[in-house]
């Protein structure tokens, strides 16, 4: 799996995956862990925002961002 910020590739362990199979044998579905999912979903949210030129500079130039406040910074400026 590939990671589109980073490049990063990931082995994925294909023994945590099951097949589904008709009565022919013939595979119609799969289940996967509830983390792999995860970052499948995560994957293709990240692909397709950056379908978009604007979204893809926005992200980024907020990957490379290296100055911000910490979520505890934050969150008690927002009062939550």
């Amino acid at each position: 799996m590939r990671t589109f910020l980073t490049g990063e590739v990931r082995p994925v362990n294909t023994t945590e995956i099951q097949y589904i199979s008709d009565v022919s044998g013939k595979n119609v579905g799969v289940i996967v862990p509830m983390a792999l999912w995860r970052e499948i979903e995560s994957e293709r949210e990240t692909a397709y925002l950056l379908r978009s030129k604007t979204m893809k500079r926005r992200l980024l130039e907020a990957k490379a961002r290296k100055t911000g406040i910490s979520l505890e910074d934050a969150c008690e400026k927002l009062g939550i």
